[in-house]
């Protein structure tokens, strides 16, 4: 469906096939195909337990797949580990305001920096403060400190300083006032105007579509659909696994 693409002739960045993940004798993820270009925003949408995050955590490399094959910016990192899929480029953002509340902002966002940079790079922080001034109003603060909103705005940066070729956000809204969310989404469209590519695993369902570029809508670990979000907000599949029959439509531009 890439003529339905905005962007279908830009290169693709991630190229997921037949993508599959077991817990234990159980397979949860079905041969997934899906695929994320360069500058583009890319959600998968589907219920609680549909295995949007287990794909995540595969492609990532924080769990083993049981097979298929994952090609991040032309390499295959199918077999490779998660902190060398992160030098590569790769960069997630797990559910659940993950920062290191020990530590003060400056310093967790200094983290970030090691995940591209074995050294870490003190100059890239400037990228996280231009991007959200109340963490460089904070930078001395320690991040137990912070509010839930602060803190996952925190985890985002800490992704972002790396300077990824690809953002996966998984779940960032959870427990989070819409401010925040909305805050978070729109600097990552931002960056996907730089070339940056996002991909989003969201429950908020209207929000997740006003920031799309294209989705994937995930249904008992397979795709069930995929389109633009003004189709998919429209379509019966989405209608089906959220509302029972209303359809979800996306905020018009």
């Amino acid at each position: 469906m890439d003529k339905k693409r905005e962007n279908g002739t830009a290169p693709i960045v991630l190229d997921v096939s037949s993508l599959r993940v077991s817990y234990g004798k159980a397979e949860v993820v079905h041969g997934v195909d899906f695929a994320v270009r360069e500058g583009e925003f890319v959600v998968l949408l589907g219920r609680n337990g549909a295995g949007k995050s287990t794909m995540l955590h595969a492609i990532s490399g924080l769990i083993p797949r049981a097979s298929g094959a994952v090609t991040f910016a032309g390499r295959d990192i199918s077999g490779m580990d998660a902190r060398d899929i992160a030098r590569c480029g790769l960069s997630m953002v797990l559910e659940g305001h993950r920062v290191f509340t020990s530590l003060s902002v400056e310093d967790n966002l200094l983290l970030g920096t090691y995940a591209r940079n074995r050294r870490g790079d003190r100059s890239k922080l400037a990228i996280a403060y231009d991007l959200f001034p109340e963490l460089a109003e904070r930078r001395q603060q320690m991040a137990s400190r912070l509010s839930g909103g602060q803190q996952q705005i925190l985890a985002v940066a800490q992704g972002i300083v790396s300077e990824p070729r690809l953002l996966i956000l998984d779940e960032p809204s959870g427990g989070l006032a819409p401010m925040v969310i909305n805050r978070i989404l729109t600097v990552a469209k931002q960056l996907t105007r730089s070339g940056m590519s996002v991909l989003l695993v969201e429950q908020l369902v209207k929000e997740a579509l006003k920031f799309a570029d294209y989705c994937y809508l995930i249904e008992t670990g397979k795709v069930g659909g995929e389109g633009p979000p003004e189709e998919v907000g429209k379509g019966e599949l989405i209608k089906r696994i959220y509302l029972g029959g209303a359809a979800v439509q996306a905020p018009s531009a």
